[in-house]
């Protein structure tokens, strides 16, 4: 099948071989395990995954593309489709309804909705075991990003108190139709236990995380003026003239733990 990508959907849908092959090897599906993959697009990952683990679930908004890659994998395993947006998807109901304690979850997300995608998968990460995403170079850079670097920021926060971030490889252009305009890469985020995961309320931090890189060229003390004082930063042994790029995460949930009156 040759499908006419559709630029309201972000489509680029992957070809060759090769990387088809190491994304499908880094996954490393088994046969006792549920598989979930974010936007199948012509079946380029979807194939090869069902026939390693004998079924899959696919969430597919674009309808034209369901027929035939229902046609297709019959021969191959059992496919399921959800024809959802992946944000309307509760990835926790859907474990349970299956009767699996955690998914593996999979995919070559587009590019535009990307951030909110993860995001999503972040919240039901409990019910999640890894998550394996092709995704624009650039935001997986900013994904693994540590303190200091010009591209760390929200996005590299808020993931990495959730999910250790493995980047994998570099995907070039060539091997997408139609090629994109940069490069892409393929990251794997395993989610933290619950020992490992911060003891501070999650919003509180999302708050304190997104005000602060708001405004990241300024202090904390004013980009947080309307969340916490300059008492109340120091309280966290935290340098009220610090910069939001200089913090690490637990930076951020020891801000987040302080009392604010």
């Amino acid at each position: 099948m040759n499908a006419r990508p559709k630029k309201s959907f972000g489509q680029h849908f992957l070809h060759e071989k090769r990387y088809i092959e190491r994304i499908v090897s880094a996954i490393s599906p088994r046969a006792d395990e549920f598989v979930v993959e974010i936007g199948p697009g012509e079946g380029a990952l979807t194939l090869p995954l069902l026939a390693a683990a004998g079924k899959l679930t696919a969430i597919e908004l674009d309808t034209d593309l369901i027929p035939d890659l229902q046609a297709r994998a019959a021969s191959v395993g059992e496919l399921s489709i959800i024809h959802s947006d992946v944000l309307k998807v509760d990835f926790t109901a859907l474990a349970h309804r299956h009767g699996v304690e955690r998914l593996r979850v999979a995919g070559n997300l587009p590019y535009y909705i990307s951030s909110p995608i993860l995001f999503h998968c972040v919240e039901h990460a409990s019910a999640i075991q890894d998550m394996h995403f092709m995704l624009q170079k650039e935001v997986v850079d900013r994904m693994a990003a540590e303190p200091g670097s010009k591209v760390y920021g929200r996005l590299s926060v808020m993931l990495q108190l959730a999910c250790r971030v493995e980047p994998l490889f570099v995907v070039p252009p060539g091997a997408f139709r139609p090629p994109p305009k940069v490069d892409s890469a393929v990251v794997r985020l395993v989610p933290l236990g619950p020992d490992q995961l911060p003891d501070a309320d999650p919003e509180r931090i999302y708050t304190i995380v997104k005000a602060a890189f708001a405004q990241r060229r300024k202090t904390l003390s004013n980009a947080l003026k309307n969340v916490m004082n300059a008492e109340a930063i120091l309280a966290a042994d935290v340098d009220p003239k610090a910069r939001a790029e200089t913090l690490s995460p637990q930076d951020y949930v020891r801000l987040a733990c302080v009392v604010v009156e």
